[in-house]
């Protein structure tokens, strides 16, 4: 439409009159309107092709987003589930080392400690299970060494922890009560033992009077640093 404005003759003046330059005038502003109307048409458009694929990207995101919700709400459910099944096989091979506990620690548990001077001449490597006046279990023991004297419980542990620690606290003062209550009043001590110790656990079980028993080969060996007093209950 432009190069039709752009090849109207000009005018020359010769038989020029007010009624043909109106109506050129007239005619000029039509094709203006024209191209502004296509002009219009061809923005609406645009906008609208623009809309249209804005609407699909976010769309796109949103099938995306979900898409990735759906997989991290699996993959968190696969971890949880993962974590139980190691929970429970760590429980189940913490189970299988209290038992190893008579076979591994029991054997030469009262020998090292007769070797300080204790002689005991009684050892319950089935431990112990320590029950209320109602029948409930407050307390197991996995090795319990007796003499006329004093009683040493001992807790037997794949990889101590501090917790662990915190745990055999409460459980010799519930050993204590269970004593108290039965007129013996012997002298108790607490000894953990460990296949694996980390070297700040075994500091912290030393810290809270407690004797430390480490796996070495096929035996345990009794860690006693110098000035180490045990804790009496």
């Amino acid at each position: 439409m432009e190069a039709a404005v752009n090849e109207r003759p000009i005018p020359t003046g010769e038989g020029l009159t007010f009624e043909k330059v109106w109506a050129m005038f007239q005619e000029t502003g039509r094709e203006i309107r024209e191209i502004q109307k296509e002009t219009d048409r061809k923005m609406q458009e645009y906008a609208e092709q623009q809309r249209k694929e804005s609407v699909k990207r976010e769309k796109e995101y949103d099938r995306i987003f979900k898409e990735n919700t759906r997989k991290i709400r699996e993959m968190q459910e696969e971890t949880a589930r993962q974590m139980k099944e190691t929970d429970k096989k760590i429980g189940e091979l913490g189970n299988r080392f209290g038992e190893l506990a008579e076979h591994l620690v029991a054997p030469g548990i009262a020998e090292r400690f007769n070797t300080l001077g204790y002689h005991f001449d009684a050892v319950s490597p089935g431990g112990q299970k320590i029950q209320n006046e109602k029948g409930m279990v407050t307390a197991e023991i996995d090795i319990l060494l007796e003499n006329g004297d004093c009683i040493i419980a001992a807790e037997v542990k794949a990889k101590p922890n501090m917790q662990d620690i915190k745990d055999h606290v409460k459980r010799l003062g519930v050993l204590r009560k269970h004593r108290n209550s039965k007129n013996d009043m012997r002298t108790i001590f607490g000894a953990i033992a460990g296949a694996v110790y980390r070297s700040e656990v075994k500091k912290a079980t030393i810290n809270a009077g407690f004797f430390v028993l480490e796996q070495s080969g096929d035996t345990m060996k009794m860690d006693i640093p110098n000035g180490f007093v045990p804790r009496e209950y």
